[in-house]
């Protein structure tokens, strides 16, 4: 005999066929399930296993789609098709799950287009074969678990981990235009009072950290550089100090530029924290591809593409100029020569590499980043 499995939002259920002579003769199963009578005589409720609440629901339903059989689904099944007379054959909608049931259980488990044709009939007639069971509260409950399932999903996603490398990624390239353009407007503003500071420090947190210690320039007396600078940089700042020929600023221009200075500052120590936490998920997530071409060109290229997925199914010659698409159509549409290179640019091995070689240098490479992914 066959017994057909079928889940429900409300339980698992167990529908005996009892016409079966006619599924070896037929090819059109859905034509008895036109009418809830044509479907009454067709198939009958062998044995329903109510779902307690929405929790053990979601468990079920979850572990069905994953092809896994919960304690209780064992239980029901073994109680409901293993007898002394006769073992019962299931059809299933999943080849994984016949195969479970196959192996765990031991009873015969059929699937293809024939058990698809037949559950999708039942599935028609749902609410007139499910005795107890109104049409309106099935639709509820088929919202609930839906909406449970899709948080499940949505929780344990494999595009999570992707999904916080290109978050990281774009949130330090807005991190850098931020911070050059702070940087710039504090040199701009600061040299109106110490012009000359900007030739002897370049860096841009330095300088933001010697405005935060010095402030006017009238103070060059009264501070220690000890921790900022070295020693000869500290003195060659005192020295140019004193021959300044900056205008004079008021105590109230002086806090605005420190509070600028502070935003340099603080903007510069997150960029570093920022960079070491991406760095770490890299080598977590695409260890080969993070030693190959570094994991700030590593996690661009999979910000670029979307996912480590989208990225492992791109050939070696898309990867080569991606982030270089309005350069290629451009190239194409005037009839020119094609872009060589995009993100993979700014590898190392790329930027090392004498001009005539960095097009071969940028295929070779991308050509392994595609085996790395």
């Amino acid at each position: 005999n066959m017994l057909i499995l079928f889940e429900t939002p409300a339980g698992l259920a167990l529908f005996k066929v009892l016409k079966e002579g006619k599924l070896k003769k037929e090819d059109d199963y859905f034509k008895h399930f036109e009418t809830p009578e044509k479907a009454s005589k067709f198939v009958k409720m062998h044995a329903f296993k109510r779902f307690k609440d929405t929790k053990e629901a979601l468990k079920t339903v979850t572990k069905l789609l994953e092809g896994k059989l919960t304690k209780k689904v064992k239980k029901f099944l073994k109680s409901n098709c293993i007898t002394d007379e006769v073992q019962e054959k299931i059809a299933c909608f999943d080849k994984d799950l016949a195969k479970t049931i196959q192996n765990k259980l031991g009873i015969e488990c059929e699937v293809g287009n024939k058990c698809r044709e037949l559950i999708r009939g039942i599935r028609y007639q749902m609410s007139s074969l499910l005795e107890g069971l109104s049409e309106k509260e099935m639709r509820n409950m088929s919202l609930g678990l839906a909406h449970s399932v899709s948080r499940y999903k949505l929780k344990f996603t494999t595009d999570k981990v992707d999904s916080m490398i290109v978050q990281a990624v774009s949130l330090l390239t807005d991190l850098d235009k931020e911070l050059n353009n702070y940087a710039m407007r504090l040199k701009e503003w600061y040299s109106w009072h110490f012009p000359e500071l900007e030739k002897i420090v370049n860096d841009n947190e330095t300088f933001a950290r010697i405005v935060l210690t010095l402030g006017m320039k009238s103070n060059i007396s009264k501070v220690s550089f000890d921790g900022v600078v070295p020693e000869d940089v500290a003195e060659d700042i005192r020295k140019a100090c004193e021959i300044s020929f900056g205008t004079e600023i008021l105590e109230e221009d002086e806090t605005n530029i420190k509070a600028l200075a502070s935003q340099v500052v603080e903007i510069t120590e997150y960029r570093a924290t920022l960079s070491e936490y991406l760095s770490n998920r890299m080598k977590a997530i695409a260890p080969n591809l993070t030693i190959l071409i570094g994991e700030l060109v590593a996690a661009k290229l999979i910000a670029h593409a979307g996912s480590l997925i989208n990225l492992a199914k791109l050939p070696a010659s898309t990867i080569q100029i991606l982030g270089a698409e309005k350069a290629l159509f451009r190239a194409m549409k005037t009839r020119k020569n094609t872009p060589k290179y995009g993100l993979i640019y700014n590898a190392s091995l790329v930027g090392q590499a004498q001009s005539k070689f960095k097009g071969r240098i940028a295929r070779t490479l991308s050509a392994k980043a595609s085996l790395c992914c």
